[in-house]
């Protein structure tokens, strides 16, 4: 039996998240349902993260133990044939047994795509969060550097989540602009549940005046989520790198 890693990417407007789930469309199911095609076996796919409903991925990582002799490149070549073209599948590579796109990831990176323009742009749509008002992209990247060490961000997960260790190291945060889009990135050891579009909100409420400049510091030492920004909405999130070692 060999372990497979997976590298694809997938605009997730149409999908209802990665997770298989009743009555409804995700990545996870499109992407099992294109392999059993191939190879006629529903076989087992572990993600290297959840990711909601509307999120999108340049890079998403899985692995899949298979007793299929097809070779990497065959696998690529058929499920891109099989797959609709809102996921395309770009690597394939065999690795260690007890590999777990999971657990064995050291970092990821996320980007949220800011569309700042008073006017709107149709082929923006659910790929980006328009946003008419004026943005700051460097007041607010000096902003976005508070976000960088290893606290407990328990004030930028959802409220309610059951997670008890809220502790994270992020080791970049950047906001940039290209013409009309503003990328808020940043790159960390692990991220809570709707960590980043909390993160994101709160840089937005900064702007806005809504919450005090210099303050992010302080919102991750209260710990309470009404302290921070709204949960900005998920067209705009990219899980856009993931890191191994392997």
């Amino acid at each position: 039996m060999r372990n497979l890693l997976f590298t694809i990417r997938f605009n997730g407007a149409g999908f209802h998240g990665w997770q298989v789930q009743e009555n409804a469309v995700t990545v996870q199911q499109t992407v099992q349902d294109a392999i059993e095609s191939i190879i006629g076996a529903r076989e087992n796919i572990v993600g290297c993260s959840r990711t909601d409903s509307g999120v999108h991925a340049n890079m998403y990582c899985f692995n899949m133990r298979t007793d299929s002799a097809l070779e990497c490149e065959s696998f690529i070549n058929a499920m891109n044939a099989k797959l609709p073209e809102s996921i395309a599948v770009t690597g394939c590579r065999e690795v260690p047994f007890e590999f777990h796109a999971r657990y064995d990831c050291l970092a990821k990176q996320y980007i949220y795509r800011i569309y700042n323009s008073p006017v709107p742009d149709p082929f923006e749509v659910d790929r980006s969060l328009r946003y008419k008002y004026p943005l700051d992209e460097k007041f607010l990247d000096g902003q976005a550097k508070d976000y960088i060490g290893t606290y407990d961000y328990r004030a930028f997960s959802s409220a309610g989540s059951s997670v008890k260790d809220t502790v994270r190291t992020i080791t970049h945060a950047s906001v940039t602009r290209e013409g009309d889009i503003v990328t808020f990135a940043v790159q960390g050891s692990g991220f809570l549940y709707n960590m980043v579009r909390i993160m994101t909100g709160t840089l937005l409420y900064i702007s806005q005046g809504k919450i005090p400049p210099g303050t992010i510091k302080d919102i991750i030492a209260s710990g309470e989520r009404d302290r921070a920004g709204i949960t900005a909405p998920p067209e705009g999130l990219y899980l856009n790198n993931v890191i191994y070692s392997v």
